[in-house]
């Protein structure tokens, strides 16, 4: 098995597929990489058995087909610090023994029988969507921030696509945010729905970042597949019924703030550092055509206020949220001004865009307050 390739060309894909890879695993052939040689190209697979990326790559010259896996963390250690040169590597896979020969260097490494690694997931009675892979990032970037890490409810762990003939929803939820994004330039035949895992995700996330292509996604109840250009990721979707998030969507908050988008950001940020530290509260004081924005930490005496012009359509109020959700929620919108609609102190407040250039986009952010701290 033999075969030369660009060393930054297989460090980037390689760190690709790292974000696969678990710190610790059980198994210890979890800790390779599986290169696996045909007559036409090299494909690489990572896996932590829930989710499974492989890439294809172009050697510029390949002999003797074969796989063996290599172990990624001394892979990637070694391949950073080379100059973008060619590589030749020769394995002897009757001895699992890997040469790599570079213009200046030679290196020997132990690899392990491709036959132990996991087999790539076969999805068997599929559907499958296509849609472009920026309108997939968005989907990702706008809702996964806002998923949940409680064990005791997984559904929450992931993000719920909601296909069908009309539209494509994206939704997730801890139970303090919520983000629906909806797109009507991505349909599907026929209804179904899912929920994406976190982790996965967030890998796709990354990859989506730099290539513009076309996604196919296919699904069955258990599993998902997203294929574009070169990369094919797998991935177990999470069992459970997502929660009614429509039923928690309340329709008549009468109260409406709007307020550029970059100025609130901004005080946000002035403000948080002197904030609790547990509750990251910030309270938002409505009257008039003004909003005094506060934030304090009474244990450490500390304590910040800014006063910011607004456009206010409802009675006097006064609020509190974690600075933290407001922020991821409002650094994903991309609007100039934003829109919080209100109906009180201790209800659900919505955010908007407000004057969204994309009309095929509709997206709504949900925030629990929390409890004003006294002071």
């Amino acid at each position: 098995m033999k075969f030369i390739i660009n060393s930054q060309t297989l460090l980037r894909k390689l760190q690709s597929l790292s974000g696969v890879l678990n710190s610790s695993n059980t198994l210890p052939i979890l800790d390779d990489f599986m290169f696996e040689l045909t007559d036409t190209a090299l494909n690489i697979t990572a896996t932590d058995l829930e989710t499974t990326m492989v890439i294809s790559l172009e050697p510029s010259m390949l002999e003797e087909p074969g796989s063996i896996t290599i172990p990624a963390k001394l892979l990637l250690d070694f391949l950073k610090y080379l100059p973008d040169v060619p590589l030749t590597f020769s394995i002897d896979l009757a001895l699992q023994a890997v040469e790599i020969v570079s213009s200046d260097g030679k290196y020997h490494l132990t690899g392990h029988n491709a036959e132990d690694y996991p087999k790539l997931p076969e999805l068997t009675e599929t559907a499958r969507i296509e849609m472009p892979s920026d309108l997939l990032a968005a989907g990702i970037n706008k809702t996964v921030f806002a998923t949940g890490n409680d064990e005791l409810r997984p559904a929450m762990g992931g993000v719920f696509f909601e296909l069908t003939p009309d539209y494509l929803t994206f939704v997730a939820t801890d139970a303090h945010k919520l983000v629906r994004y909806r797109r009507t330039d991505a349909k599907a035949e026929d209804s179904a729905s899912f929920i994406v895992p976190r982790k996965p995700l967030n890998v796709l996330k990354n990859l989506l970042a730099t290539d513009i292509a076309q996604v196919t996604v296919e699904y069955n109840v258990t599993n998902a597949a997203f294929e574009f250009q070169n990369v094919r990721l797998y991935c177990r979707l999470i069992e459970g019924k997502y929660p009614a998030y429509e039923a928690v969507i309340p329709r008549d908050n009468q109260n409406h703030l709007t307020v550029d988008r970059q100025v609130f950001i901004n005080a946000v940020k002035r403000l948080s550092p002197f904030a609790n530290q547990s509750t990251h509260q910030i309270r938002l004081r409505i009257s008039g055509q003004e909003l005094v924005m506060t934030a304090e930490d009474i244990d450490y005496s500390n304590e910040g206020s800014e006063r910011l012009n607004c456009t206010y359509d409802g009675e006097d109020m006064e609020i509190g949220f974690n600075s933290k959700f407001v922020l991821d929620m409002v650094t994903n919108l991309e609007s100039d001004e934003i829109c919080f609609n209100l109906a009180g102190p201790t209800r659900a407040g919505i955010i908007l865009p407000v004057n969204n250039e994309n009309k095929d986009e509709d997206i709504l952010m949900l925030v629990m307050p929390v409890m004003l701290a006294q002071g």
